[in-house]
C-alpha cells in the first residue's frame, strides 16, 4: 500500500503554533512515527503553504498512490480550487483535520473538499492520520 500525506497551510508550524489546539509535536517527528508504526505501508508527505501546489500535488498523487490523506488547513473552508483538485482524481481521498472544526468559529464548518471525499477524520488530533491510515489499509 502507497500512501500520500498532504498538509496545507501552517501546518509546518506544528509544534509551535498553538499548542492548546494542535500540541506540541511537530509533524515531521509524528510522521517518523507513522513510518516506524506503519511498515508494511510507504508513506510519502508533503506540506505547502500555497495552494497552488497543493492542487498539483493532488494531481500528481493521483498517479502511483492508493490514496491520499489531506488536510487542506484553512484551504479546506475558502478553496474552491482544492476541491475542484480532489473531484478530479480517481484516487481516493480522506479528510483529517487535528481540532474538532465544528468547536471553533463558524467559517471552519463548511469544507469544499467535503463532499469529493472517501471519508472525514474531525478533532481526534494527530491520532486522525493513524485512523486514516488504518482505514486505507482494512479489506472491505
Amino acid at each position: 500500500m502507497k500512501l500520500l500525506i498532504v498538509n496545507g497551510p501552517n501546518l509546518n508550524m506544528l509544534g509551535k503554533r498553538e499548542p492548546e489546539i494542535y500540541g506540541s509535536q511537530t509533524f515531521e517527528d509524528y510522521f517518523s512515527k507513522l513510518q516506524f508504526k506503519f511498515t508494511e505501508t510507504e508513506l510519502s508527505y508533503y506540506q505547502s503553504n500555497i495552494e497552488g501546489d497543493l492542487i498539483s500535488k493532488l494531481h500528481e498523487g493521483d498517479e502511483g498512490f492508493d490514496g491520499i490523506i489531506l488536510n487542506g488547513a484553512a484551504y479546506t473552508h475558502t478553496s474552491v480550487g482544492l476541491g475542484d483538485a480532489v473531484a478530479s482524481i480517481n484516487t481516493p481521498v480522506i479528510e483529517v483535520h487535528i481540532s474538532n472544526t465544528f468547536a471553533r468559529e463558524e467559517f471552519r464548518h463548511h469544507s469544499y473538499l467535503s463532499k469529493y471525499v472517501k471519508g472525514i477524520i474531525i478533532g481526534f488530533g494527530l491520532k486522525g492520520y493513524d485512523l486514516a491510515i488504518e482505514n486505507f489499509l482494512m479489506r472491505d
